[in-house]
């Protein structure tokens, strides 16, 4: 064995002795992949699609009861990192969740008032969905209640469709829809599609978190004026003009300075704990300062009876059962659905890009698609035990993160929290003025609007901002649903864009290389002359094959006018690089036939570089790489230009 290697060696060595002695180049030859059968590819590709992350690894070699174990930590993760939890990780996680829920107390019934819903159902919301989340849910970060953008959108819907002085029946269909929002997530992260919600670009989710901060603001005017009179609509021109008309009777001076002075106070608050991370929690318990102070102010002088609207009344006792209100049938089911699976995407888009946020800082695996689960699991529940729409908040999360959180146990001591509040502090809360909820909220969404986001994508990617403004305006200025809707087109619209319109490069050699690159990209990258070639960057599919041909052709007449204008040899060979095309269809290989007609009829050769193994597979399987000849697909460019045009090489 030994000896017959020393022979091959040799032989090779001969070979390539020859080789240089005749000035032949050496050349690579291209390999035909091994045929593949239908159900190894259907395979191969369900699997990348859905199971990327092989769930089942952690399952093989085990035994049953390990399986079975195994299992059971799959679906509720507290049991494994339970296992781990020290006391001395307890005390990181009661500070947090002690700030949180100061923070979250204020905020929670606020935006049970923003989805127009009496202000109990905001601290319902914040008891019983972070205790099915710590369970179920795999970040050790975000902080789960209601947000400020849902609880808009939320109400927006809804009023609608029902009037909210309607109590019951608006509460009704708050609770179907908090109920088909859970069965939404949690279906997507069942079947693993949690892709789906990839397809809300990121420059659209900062247009609409933007303009949704804009418009929860000025929704806001009618508390922090003490108007009462006020639009039901959203849009910028209805606020402003109910403002307007409201300015000489329905403005209350007495709301307006309880208002603005204790929006100062918490922006002073905030602007101290971005200043200073280590008094991060002096805006975190700047809302419930505001309340308790602005409560006991109003008490003392009876501001109530001046005008200065107030909370009233909150319920006492943990969460009632809501499962006989939530419609399962009628014409409210389909209404509830709609609602709750947009709702239900946004808390997910929302969710799941704060849980890989915090992730990615502390260095640790967030399952998506548990993630997904959990958070349907825990609104399902919500719907039937009064509670509305719930996600992961940044700002609690961001608290919760620089408060020491270990795990998200602290979302438990949060929920111990609220529920002493729902069953001894509520009627404390009864002459809190409304204008410090609407302070509190402003303040909170003020950092929706990221300008500098948005000033950065308009520098990097122009289609991007014309996505990122159009959602901006669509929601300040027509409503909520359609900013989501233009945001969503506009997101689709540009993936459309770059699947029928790919970009193609003329290449060029580096000099004192062999490298060939983009001439616009390297000017000093010259052309091989009699070659042209042309680099497509994408996959070739029905979408696009007609105009990547037409494009090459284009590209090609180009290059021989100015040839001829120049008096020079014209092109002999098109040199297609494909190492960026991953992937061609039915209608690609007819495209790639129709250019290789249309190249014979001008005495052009085509020839292929670096085709990837798929590609490569459906060329020889379409009997195009006959076509056109084994010898005319090379490994690289520059292989090709040393074979077809060695004499031209500069």
């Amino acid at each position: 064995m030994s000896g017959n290697r020393i022979v091959d060696e040799d032989i090779a060595s001969a070979a390539s002795s020859r080789r240089h002695a005749d000035n032949v180049p050496y050349v690579h030859k291209v390999g035909v992949p091994p045929k593949q059968s239908l159900f190894k590819e259907f395979k191969f590709t369900f699997k990348e699609t859905f199971f990327h992350d092989d769930p089942l690894r952690p399952f093989k070699h085990q035994s049953i009861s390990r399986k079975f174990l195994l299992g059971i930590q799959a679906v509720f993760p507290i049991l494994e990192w339970g296992r781990r939890y020290k006391l001395s990780m307890f005390k990181g996680d009661l500070i947090a969740g002690l700030t949180i829920a100061s923070l979250c107390i204020p905020q929670d019934i606020a935006y049970a008032k923003l989805a127009n819903l009496d202000p109990q159902f905001g601290l319902y919301s914040s008891f019983v969905p972070p205790l099915i989340y710590a369970i179920m849910g795999t970040s050790r970060d975000i902080a789960i209640g209601p947000v400020a953008v849902m609880s808009l959108l939320l109400g927006s819907m809804l009023q609608e469709e029902i009037d909210p002085k309607h109590k019951l029946e608006y509460q009704s269909l708050a609770f179907t829809a908090t109920f088909f929002a859970g069965v939404t997530q949690f279906v997507l992260g069942f079947f693993r599609l949690g892709f789906l919600i990839d397809y809300l670009s990121h420059a659209a989710i900062i247009g609409f978190m933007a303009g949704a901060a804009i418009t929860i603001s000025l929704q806001q005017l009618k508390g922090l004026l003490g108007i009462k009179n006020f639009t039901k609509k959203t849009d910028l021109v209805s606020v402003m003009r109910s403002v307007w008309t409201n300015l000489h009777h329905g403005w209350n001076w007495e709301t307006i300075v309880i208002g603005v002075a204790f929006l100062a106070f918490l922006f002073l608050a905030k602007y101290m704990g971005k200043k200073k991370k280590k008094f991060f929690w002096v805006a975190a318990i700047a809302p419930l300062i505001s309340v308790i102070i602005s409560t006991f102010f109003v008490y003392i002088t009876h501001a109530e009876k001046k005008g200065v609207q107030i909370v009233k009344h909150i319920e006492k006792g943990i969460n009632p059962s809501s499962l006989h209100k939530i419609h399962f049938t009628g014409s409210y089911v389909a209404t509830g659905f709609r609602i709750g699976a947009v709702t239900g995407l946004i808390g997910l888009t929302e969710a799941v890009a704060i849980g890989r946020t915090f992730a990615a800082m502390k260095d640790y695996h967030l399952d998506g698609n548990k993630e997904m689960v959990a958070l349907g699991t825990m609104n399902v529940i919500g719907s039937m035990t009064s509670c509305f729409v719930t996600t992961g908040g940044f700002a609690r999360t961001a608290v919760n993160c620089m408060a020491g959180c270990n795990t998200a146990v602290s979302n438990i001591v949060m929920s111990c929290v609220v529920i002493l509040t729902l069953e001894v502090i509520t009627p404390l809360f009864k002459y809190t003025p409304n204008a410090i909820l609407s302070s509190i909220i402003i303040s909170a969404v003020v950092g929706l609007f990221d300008y500098e986001a948005m000033i950065l994508i308009f520098k990097i990617d122009k289609f991007d901002f014309v996505a990122c403004i159009g959602a901006f305006f669509g929601v300040v200025f027509v409503s909520v649903e359609i900013g989501l809707l233009i945001a969503v087109a506009l997101s689709i619209a540009k993936i459309l864009l770059q699947v029928t319109r790919p970009p193609t490069a003329v290449l060029g050699k580096i000099p004192r290389t062999t490298v060939y690159r983009s001439i616009q990209q390297y000017p000093e990258a010259t052309k091989v002359p009699g070659v042209l070639i042309v680099r497509v960057d994408s996959a070739i599919y029905f979408s696009n094959s007609n105009y990547i041909k037409e494009r090459v052709l284009r590209l090609l007449d180009d290059e021989e006018e100015g040839l001829k204008e120049n008096n020079q040899p014209r092109i002999q060979y098109l040199i297609v690089e494909m190492s960026a095309v991953t992937d061609i269809d039915t209608s690609g290989i007819h495209a790639l036939e129709d250019l290789y007609k249309s190249l014979r009829k001008r005495d052009v050769q085509l020839v292929l570089a670096n085709p990837g193994q798929k590609v490569l597979d459906k060329l020889h399987t379409s009997d195009f790489a006959n076509t056109i000849g084994d010898d005319k697909i090379f490994l690289s460019v520059g292989d090709a230009v040393k074979t077809l045009a060695p004499n031209m090489e500069p």
